[in-house]
């Protein structure tokens, strides 16, 4: 199994083809992508092959050759590695709260495939994700404190508790490393506005 996240230098790998071809060279994925219209829920897709796969946070597969997508501009792309397959999931505090964690590992154990390890993408860290209360009571355990002083969630700890497996050390908070791209750095209103997004991609080579 192999995983690739891209950064703010690789573009929306969603809609600019030419930057995606050179994504797929420069880390060596697959160009069949599987890909979902996120809704920030917990939906679990097993993709057979490639394309569009219909509304949904994760996606899983035995499939070699077939590389599972998610697009994250702050929330987490989580890419858990099994034996004999691959899962990846859309992860903000909305899944989280949702489980789409662990309705990813429930369906991956269904389908035999129990996982062995878990890798995260850049997130938006407790450092700068501040919260209302109505969102910090959705996830107990998991609150923190922004370097400013406010509430905060931190999606580690919440993926964390719906994993058996351990996570290694983030790899960087979107927001603040400019190297990475934020929703909520470029586009602080409410609503989805133009920022582009970045993978997190999981595949099984081919044999």
């Amino acid at each position: 199994m192999r995983f690739a996240f891209s950064t703010a230098a690789d573009g929306d790998l969603r809609v600019d083809r030419e930057n995606r071809e050179r994504f797929i060279r420069r880390v060596g994925a697959p160009h069949r992508w599987a890909e979902l219209h996120q809704v920030h829920g917990s939906v679990v897709r097993e993709a057979s092959g490639p394309g569009h796969l219909g509304d949904g946070d994760a996606l899983f597969t035995r499939q070699r050759d077939l590389a599972l997508a998610v697009f994250v501009a702050d929330c987490v792309g989580l890419v858990i590695e099994a034996d004999s397959g691959v899962g990846v999931a859309h992860v903000g505090w909305r899944g989280a709260a949702a489980g789409v964690v662990a309705s990813l590992v429930e369906r991956m154990r269904e389908a035999g495939l129990e996982p062995v390890a878990a890798h995260m993408s850049p997130f938006i860290g407790p450092c700068c994700f501040e919260v209302g209360p109505e969102v910090a009571v959705q996830l107990p355990g998991t609150t923190s404190v922004t370097t400013g002083g406010a509430v905060s969630v931190d999606l580690r700890l919440a993926i964390e508790s719906q994993l058996p497996v351990s996570l290694p050390p983030g790899p960087g908070c979107t927001y603040h490393d400019q190297s990475f791209l934020s929703h909520r750095r470029m586009s602080p209103q409410v609503g989805e506005g133009n920022v582009g997004r970045m993978v997190a991609l999981g595949w099984l080579e081919a044999t």
